[in-house]
């Protein structure tokens, strides 16, 4: 039979894909598929539903599965958390394939738009992530000139700042409070 929904749990290296039939058997089960056989296997598909939680690479992922056909949905993983069988077979990564595949096929849940290549660069909900490494030739001072001129000109943008201070003793994990602004400096 032909796979019509197909629930992938997204990893670093080896991810799982579970997919189901028009009765619900499942028909693709595979608990480790690398990264680079994913975009092969799912290529190799006839289109279908494609459900992924929603993180930073599912997007990517998304557009990819797009691009050969299949009609992809993202879901918060809180969404998917439900649909998790605990028991005797618990919690991994097959299990947690499975669990997506059932949950895109429901219909009441709530879907996370897929960011297009030119919305992924800007910032979430006004956040900017900046990571500050003071060169060896530029003093301690310079470098922290470089760190307020980064807030000044976020500042005029409303935009909350998390630095990663690499080498700043006095802001192992310390927050600076201004009208417009909340920096946090945060040592690696």
């Amino acid at each position: 039979m032909a796979i019509v929904t197909v629930g992938i749990d997204l990893a670093k290296n080896v991810f799982a894909v579970h997919g189901v039939d028009t009765t619900g058997k499942p028909v693709l089960v595979r608990p480790a598929v690398a990264r680079g056989k994913l975009a092969e296997l799912i290529a190799s598909l006839t289109p279908c539903v494609i459900g992924m939680e929603a993180c930073s690479g599912s997007h990517h992922w998304a557009r990819l599965f797009q691009s050969f056909g299949h009609t992809v949905r993202l879901m918060a993983p809180k969404f998917v958390a439900p649909y998790r069988l605990s028991g005797k077979r618990g919690k991994n990564d097959a299990a947690d394939a499975a669990a997506i595949c059932e949950a895109v096929t429901r219909p009441n849940m709530r879907f996370v738009p897929i960011k297009s290549l030119d919305r992924r660069g800007q910032f979430h909900r006004g956040h900017a992530f900046v990571r500050i490494q003071p060169g060896g030739s530029q003093s301690s001072q310079d470098s922290m000139l470089d760190v307020m001129r980064t807030i000044v000109c976020l500042q005029s943008s409303h935009t909350e700042l998390l630095m990663v201070a690499d080498r700043f003793p006095s802001a192992s994990r310390s927050r600076v409070n201004t009208p417009m602004l909340r920096t946090t400096f945060v040592r690696s």
